[in-house]
């Protein structure tokens, strides 16, 4: 082979995850990890294994100022993005795990994380287990704000 055909894929069809040969009723699952802070909105979408990523859009990746990059309408253009993308590599059903910034800041999961779960639902996405991965500390170091705490 020539060097310039080397370590390129052919461009036809988009890559297929799953078994090869699927009837349309038969669910093909991947992992939605969907990680909403009050910053931005991750949808972010892998095989079971977490292994491979197949489609990752960002709130901010859909808008244009940064205080809207966290907002419920950028999370739901992303999972729309997103829904599209796992259709066409032939995944219909998704697992999601729900992400806030935990630790030792906050457990609440951010403005987007709502929307961008509708979304995905909205764009016929077949919905399995939904879980929350928020990392919660056992102990965990000393937290921002002082002894008497963030005074307003």
């Amino acid at each position: 082979k020539s060097s310039s055909t080397m370590g390129k894929k052919e461009e036809g069809a988009p890559v297929k995850y799953g078994p090869a040969n699927v009837g349309d009723d038969t669910h093909v699952f991947g992992v939605a990890h969907i990680y909403a802070s009050f910053n931005d909105t991750f949808v972010h979408i892998t095989d079971l294994s977490g292994r491979e990523t197949i489609a990752k859009v960002t709130g901010g990746m859909k808008v244009k100022a940064d205080r809207d990059e966290s907002s419920p309408y950028a999370a739901m253009l992303a999972a729309q993005d997103v829904a599209v993308m796992c259709k066409n590599r032939g995944i219909n059903a998704l697992h999601i795990k729900l992400r806030a910034v935990g630790g030792n800041k906050t457990k609440t999961a951010g403005p987007g994380a709502q929307s961008a779960l509708r979304a995905l639902a909205r764009a016929g996405m077949r919905l399995g287990r939904i879980e929350d991965v928020t990392p919660t500390p056992t102990d965990s170091t000393r937290r921002k704000g002082g002894r008497r705490g963030r005074r307003l």
